[in-house]
Parts: structure tokens; C-alpha cells; sequence
């Protein structure tokens, strides 16, 4: 009985992995390997074409010798600061209003998502327009009130803003649609509870409905505090860097390392860094908000 038993399990377990095999072929070659060979290359001197030269910690060495480094890293902090700041209330003030609405809510979802469909580049070229200090959007709506003109990319004081404030647009929609979601799982009757004791909206808002989303809201906070650090479209795009530098983040200087100056073992090194210190963070901030979800 065990042997058969045994064999039953077997065969099961043997066509479930038969199943599973493909995937994992794939994830191990686009994912596992192109990480394991990052790391090799950290400590390679390399044009992905010669023969590799071992240099040990020299690129690390290198990369902190870099003034750009903390101009990057400044940068991107500055960045995330800024999308905590502007990007990450936004979704969430958005979608509180919008579940009062109940006339056509499907279409003000559909359009607080629709921008998240747009590819990426697109809605950074569509914005870089809206900027153009001369004829872009933005401007022309200024001097309609005798405001304006604004250098909105041309400016070290404004660039980064503007950048966050495109970021913040192109990206709310799927967090927007998450607390929607969210909140029609609040139950009613604390609602309705808090109404009976006097409640205004904002303090129903402030004592029930925030209480019950502190799990989504500390979820959608990790992965936006992930997604900010790793900005590159934007800067790539709207600024290249500029203007002085004012718009450098870290991956847009591994991408400088890497197809600007052909050093890739210090593009990988520089990743590397990048994902300890998201590694870091994100378990630092995981155990400050483990009771969140209790």
C-alpha cells in the first residue's frame, strides 16, 4: 500500500515539474541569469565583447572616487522625496473622491487609468511639449492669467519638480484603482457607526476608512518607494541630466557608465550597489511596518 501509494506520488509530482519545467527554463535565463552574470561582472573589466579582466573591487573603488555619484544619488533622493511628497497622496485623494461619485464611476476609473496605458516614453514626449518654454501648454495657460512664462526644464530650481509632477500623472492610475478596491471592502457599518457619533466626513475618513487601507497603503508605499529610486525614463528623456547635472539619477549615470563610457563592470557595480541598498530599505521599512497588516 505505502509503495503503491509512493508511485501515485510520483507520478503526480513527476507531471506537475513536467509542467513547471518551461517556466523554469525561462525564469532562469531571463531572470536569475542576467542576475548572476551582473554580479560577475561587478568585479570585471569588460566590453562584452573581449576576453573579461579580473579587477576585484576596483570598480567599487572607482564609482566612490566619482563626484557624479553623490550628485546621482542627491538626485534620486530628492526624487523619491518629492514623489512620497506629491505622488504618493495623490492616488489616494483621488480615489476617496471618486468613491462618492456613483453617476458614471466606470468612466472616471477608465480615465484615471487611461494614462498608465499610455507608453512611457509617449507620455514623457507628450509633457516635454506641455513644458516647452516658448509654445508648450503649460505656458500658454499661464499667460492667459498674466503668469509665465516658467523654465519648467530649463531651470535647476524647477526641472526635478516637473519631472515628478509627469511621474505622478502617468502613474497614479493603478494605485488609484487598488484603494478604490480597497475601500469597497471597508464595511458599511463602521461608517454608519461614526455617522451616529457625530462624525464629519473627514474624521470618518481620518478614523475608519484610513485604518482599514493601512495594509494596501503601506504595500503601495514600499513599491513606490522601489519604483522612485530606479527613475530613469523621465530623466533620460525630458533633461538627459541637465540642466547641470540637476536631474542625474542613479541608473541614468549606470547607463552613462555603461553606453556613454563602454565601463560596463562599473554600470554593474553601481546596480549592484543600487539593489543592496533597495534590498536594505525595503527590509528596514517591511519590519517598521510589519504591524500595519494586524
Amino acid at each position: 500500500m505505502t509503495q503503491l501509494l509512493g508511485s501515485r506520488w510520483l507520478r503526480s509530482s513527476g507531471a506537475g515539474l513536467l509542467f513547471l519545467l518551461p517556466a523554469i527554463v525561462i525564469f532562469g535565463l531571463f531572470a536569475w541569469y542576467p542576475i548572476v552574470r551582473g554580479l560577475v561582472i561587478s568585479f570585471q573589466q569588460t566590453n562584452l565583447i573581449d576576453d573579461p579582466r579580473w579587477v576585484g573591487l576596483d570598480n567599487f573603488a572607482t564609482l566612490f572616487t566619482d563626484p557624479l555619484l553623490a550628485t546621482s544619488v542627491g538626485n534620486t533622493f530628492l526624487f523619491v522625496g518629492l514623489a512620497a511628497l506629491i505622488g504618493f497622496p495623490a492616488p489616494l485623494i483621488l480615489a476617496s473622491i471618486m468613491s462618492t461619485v456613483r453617476l458614471r464611476g466606470g468612466i472616471y476609473r477608465v480615465l484615471a487609468y487611461l494614462p498608465v496605458v499610455i507608453p512611457p516614453v509617449v507620455s514623457v514626449l507628450l509633457w516635454k511639449w506641455f513644458y516647452e518654454p516658448d509654445s508648450g501648454l503649460f505656458n500658454a495657460m499661464l499667460g492667459l492669467v498674466g503668469l509665465g512664462p516658467l523654465p519648467w526644464l530649463q531651470s535647476t530650481d524647477t526641472a526635478m519638480l516637473s519631472l515628478v509632477i509627469e511621474s505622478t500623472w502617468a502613474g497614479m492610475g493603478g494605485a488609484v484603482l487598488i484603494y478604490l478596491a480597497s475601500m469597497s471592502g471597508v464595511p458599511t457599518e463602521l461608517y454608519e457607526a461614526a455617522e451616529l457619533d457625530g462624525a464629519g466626513i473627514f474624521t470618518r475618513i481620518w478614523h475608519v476608512m484610513l485604518p482599514q487601507l493601512r495594509p494596501v497603503i503601506g504595500l503601495l508605499l514600499l513599491m513606490q518607494l522601489i519604483s522612485t529610486m530606479q527613475v530613469f525614463t523621465e530623466p533620460y528623456v525630458f533633461t538627459g541630466g541637465g540642466p547641470q547635472d540637476a536631474t542625474v539619477t542613479v541608473l541614468l549615470l549606470v547607463f552613462r557608465y555603461a553606453f556613454v563610457f563602454g565601463n560596463y563592470g562599473q554600470a554593474a557595480a553601481l546596480s549592484l550597489l543600487l539593489a543592496v541598498v533597495l534590498g536594505i530599505l525595503s527590509a528596514v521599512y517591511l519590519r517598521a511596518t510589519r504591524s500595519w497588516g494586524k
